[in-house]
């Protein structure tokens, strides 16, 4: 994309963001619901596609300017940015890094209009951080697969058209002839397909508005056609690669997950700001007080070195020379980042930012998921120690 034109596309979404959403911020916490005005402003804006290529309709962005946006809409409720993420992200990601020729054709041009919602189906029960462990199978029937199991706390699931499943198609649990990781399979599965249900979306700390919930899938049939990257039993298609394309899509996902805590923590800087310089105690503005400017000082500092962190990991994920590493590190350091921030911005408020309807209070409660989703911090540790360390970091 031409400078100038991306130039456009972060002003439009600058004004939208600010002007039209960051006033409506109580009402969607209220409702937990995004209402629908905003939804269409953001498929006319082509939000829904800003990360998938022009030839299938959508913007097309490159890493380096796909975290300028994520800033942009972090300065506002994660669930705006929540509607279209898993279009552009962890599930489009997987038609983009595994799908073939004709799944993208068929697929991608209706994920970047919003007129399919798509969803991201990993995480199970007793299989979250370690994906490898999961139990929703997938069993050949002829020209089909019968899926069986049940997912959890599956982003955008109660709106979705289409689920990208990961199900075991051989391997697991007593069998050790085959590594885990190594039996996993994706699938396409529309949500109208027979055997597929949902619970009630889940009530969560913060991030209201975005809905998540359980994923049931009762003997579930799909054309073998569904497989992402083709069926072909003698290899060389998408059967058992399940695992490799979650690591891939996870891997953008993280960076992109960096910039919108960047995000965040910009606007929760300047709540700090807005509040110091308004709020008097004892004669004087809160900001003339030097323990006050230290939280402010450290957040700054905070929100400045996740920004440049999240800008070189941008570019060496394009460039090809890092897309491992640097997404955790950005992923790491920026959701930590934020948490921590977002405390200060509390502190600073002082009873204020512990009430209901204060910002800062629900960018507090918002903030906390980052550190978890995407895979933890503490998986974050371990994906940047490996990859340093290398085969010493497994004994």
């Amino acid at each position: 994309m031409e400078a100038s034109d991306f130039a456009d596309v972060l002003t439009s979404v600058r004004e939208f963001v600010r002007e039209q959403v960051v006033p409506r911020e109580d009402e969607i916490e209220a409702a937990d619901e995004v209402p629908e005005k905003l939804r269409e402003q953001c498929k006319a804006m082509g939000l829904y596609g800003f990360a998938i290529p022009e030839e299938y309709g959508g913007i097309g962005l490159s890493m380096a300017e796909e975290v300028e946006l994520a800033m942009e809409l972090g300065w506002t409720t994660p669930s705006l940015r929540s509607m279209f993420g898993t279009n552009n992200g962890i599930a489009g990601q997987v038609l983009l890094t595994g799908g073939t020729a004709e799944q993208k054709a068929e697929w991608l041009p209706r994920l970047a209009t919003g007129e399919v919602v798509a969803s991201f189906a990993l995480t199970e029960p007793d299989a979250g951080s370690d994906p490898s462990s999961l139990t929703t199978r997938a069993v050949r029937d002829g020209d089909e697969f019968v899926i069986t199991g049940a997912k959890r706390w599956i982003t955008n699931a109660p709106l979705a058209d289409v689920l990208m499943v990961f199900a075991r198609t051989r391997g697991g649990p007593g069998d050790d002839t085959v590594a885990p990781a190594k039996g996993i399979s994706t699938f396409l599965v529309p949500t109208s397909a027979a055997g597929v249900s949902f619970s009630e979306h889940d009530a969560k700390m913060g991030q209201r508005g975005s809905w998540t919930c359980e994923v049931y899938l009762d003997d579930v049939r799909v054309p073998a056609s569904h497989l992402v990257g083709g069926d072909h039993e003698e290899g060389g298609g998408g059967l058992h690669r399940g695992f490799v394309t979650a690591m891939r899509c996870l891997a953008h996902g993280r960076l992109h997950i960096a910039a919108l805590c960047t995000g965040m923590s910009a606007r929760l800087v300047e709540e700090m700001r807005l509040f110091a310089t308004e709020r008097e105690q004892g004669g004087h503005k809160i900001a003339a007080y030097q323990l006050v400017q230290g939280l402010v000082a450290d957040s700054v500092t905070d929100w400045h070195a996740g920004r440049a962190l999240v800008r070189e990991a941008a570019r060496a994920y394009d460039d090809g020379s890092d897309t491992t590493m640097g997404p955790s590190t950005a992923k790491y350091f920026c959701s930590e980042a934020v948490g921590r921030i977002a405390d200060r911005a509390v502190q600073v408020h002082g009873g204020s930012g512990y009430m209901r309807g204060v910002p800062v209070e629900r960018f507090y409660r918002d903030a906390r998921l980052f550190r978890i989703y995407e895979g933890t911090s503490q998986i974050q540790q371990v994906i940047i120690a490996r990859g340093l360390l290398g085969s010493a970091a497994r004994g």
